[in-house]
């Protein structure tokens, strides 16, 4: 496109903005998707290294969500009686589950807060809660303080979770925006691996465990220092009416752009402001909350999001997070939390390949093609587990050497992570860019409400399910729940990949938007085309 295209067509939206004297205006010119392509040539600038920091230091409360989260595996093995008795199996998913609780807790209230203060303020209050409940679970004698420091645990896990996606989400250029959530999902599994690596270093110390649980304050406290050298979302700034800090922000993002492609940018932020305060005006949260489910486009968005997290929950992936050390003990293993390590280190592998290929392979594509798989391995667990002689009432072999199915388990619960970590383990927190800002927060706290109910539900029944249903039924039980999700991905879930924050909202207007989201992006492509031809 010619610089003199470029200048007509700011001009034009420059000139519809001034036919708006203030928000309160009811009827507002907005730019079509085709002016928004043309005002959006910022995003085909180069970026440098200054957004990738802010990326990077954003993950860290990622890394602290997979630390807390994996290292109650290790723990469970080693805790034996520190809290004063052998605990049962129901004690056991009680500890468990209740960092899942906090988790569902803290969402809400990030959520909740985040349009009011911004997208940093609930990352601090994260870093507070980590690191108490970290001392609280290091110095616990009683199942009460652990269970209390696994909650506020929880609690931060759950406002990372809901809040380090969505700021990503709105920080993020176009072009890199799936690789930099991904970066936070690598940074998940990350610390799951961190947590597997410490617990097997730990294994053999006095008390290791509180060692285990006590290094999780450590990166809080680093996330805490960095942080005032993170900004605010530039969306954000432009939402609170601080544009001067905006454009400085979007200076360092886009090193590259001109002085007229940053207010370009700004302009498009802008529409899509306007749109947001049209739609939401002063109501009140509530009325926000209600608006979700009664706007088609948005309750579509909300069930498409939501649908994609609590299948990657309801798979039953998280029970090789908190209970590989005892799975693996319970098929022979002598070893167990070194086995988990290595399920815990093909998560990594394949959250960095998923990170490395989803802009360019595309979302959708990805999910179609590999999460198939997650069912089929499950199969193979749940054949596998009908060949091991266990214990239902104490949930141990009645024999103590490792079988050849005890080995076909492992190696498809590998193959279980390999499908689930390239595909929807991580595609699923890419979900926050479908809603539109004015429901931005609350939508993405709904998306996270749904990943910590669903893993509350898997985490507080998964022994009593292996007890009552046999191991072999339990897995049966996820594998189904797999393939029901496979099947509704290639009817309801769009491709966004590639698609700028203020045209995603468009496509859900249009049913689920698979048809009209791929059309979307072949559009895209012949204008990209046409301009460089």
């Amino acid at each position: 496109m010619s610089s003199s295209s470029l200048n007509d067509g700011r001009k034009s939206f420059e000139k519809d903005k001034d036919l708006v004297p203030d928000s309160t205006q009811i009827e507002v010119v907005k730019p079509s998707i085709h002016d928004a392509v043309e005002l959006d040539e910022i995003e085909h600038t180069d970026t440098g290294w200054y957004i990738w920091l802010i990326a990077l230091t954003a993950s860290i409360g990622g890394m602290l969500f997979g630390y807390d989260t994996g290292i109650i595996s290790a723990v469970l093995v080693y805790l034996e009686d520190s809290l004063g008795h052998l605990l049962s199996a129901s004690e056991k998913e009680l500890i468990t589950s209740l960092c899942s609780a906090g988790a569902f807790v803290g969402s809400i209230i990030a959520g909740l807060t985040a349009d009011r203060y911004g997208r940093k303020g609930p990352m601090y209050i994260g870093c507070a809660l980590f690191t108490v409940g970290a001392v609280l679970q290091a110095t616990a004698y009683s199942i009460p303080q652990m269970a209390v420091g696994r909650l506020i645990v929880g609690f931060g896990v759950g406002s990372a979770a809901m809040i380090v996606p969505a700021y990503i989400a709105e920080i993020a250029p176009t072009k890199h925006r799936g690789r930099m959530i991904g970066l936070n999902n690598v940074s998940i599994t990350g610390g799951q691996v961190i947590s597997y690596g410490l617990g097997a270093a730990f294994a053999g110390v006095p008390h290791g465990w509180r060692y285990m649980v006590g290094l999780g304050g450590v990166p809080s406290i680093l996330l805490a220092v960095l942080l005032p050298l993170c900004p605010e979302s530039p969306r954000q700034l432009i939402y609170h009416n601080k544009h001067e800090e905006a454009r400085a922000v979007l200076h360092r993002i886009f090193r590259a752009a001109t002085p007229e492609q940053v207010q370009d940018k700004i302009q498009l932020i802008e529409a899509g402001v306007r749109e947001s305060r049209e739609s939401t005006g002063n109501q009140s949260r509530f009325s926000i909350v209600k608006q979700l489910h009664t706007n088609p486009a948005y309750f579509r968005a909300l069930v498409c999001a939501c649908g994609l997290m609590t299948i990657s929950q309801m798979s039953g992936f998280n029970v090789l997070m908190y209970y590989s050390g005892t799975l693996f003990a319970l098929v022979g293993f002598s070893n167990p939390v070194a086995v988990g390590l290595v399920v815990s280190g093909t998560n990594l592998a394949m959250t960095l390949v998923n990170m490395l290929v989803v802009d360019s392979f595309g979302r959708r594509r990805l999910l179609v093609t590999t999460s198939w798989g997650m069912s089929a391995s499950l199969v193979a667990v749940a054949v596998s587990f009908a060949y091991i002689p266990v214990n239902l009432e104490t949930l141990e072999m009645t024999t103590k050497s490792v079988t050849t199915p005890a080995i076909i388990v492992l190696v498809f619960i590998i193959f279980f992570v390999i499908f689930y970590g390239v595909s929807i383990g991580n595609t699923a927190w890419m979900s926050a860019d479908f809603f539109p800002m004015e429901v931005r927060a609350v939508g993405t706290m709904y998306m996270t409400c749904c990943c910590w109910g669903s893993n509350l539900i898997v985490s507080s029944t998964f022994l009593s399910m292996m007890k009552g249903i046999t191991p072999s039924g339990a897995f049966g039980f996820y594998a189904c729940l797999t393939f029901i999700g496979w099947v509704m991905i290639i009817f309801f879930y769009p491709e966004m990949s590639g698609l700028q924050l203020e045209e995603i909202r468009e496509v859900f207007k249009h049913g689920f938007g698979v048809r009209y989201a791929s059309r979307l992006r072949k559009q895209r492509a012949e204008d990209r085309h046409a301009r460089l031809g």
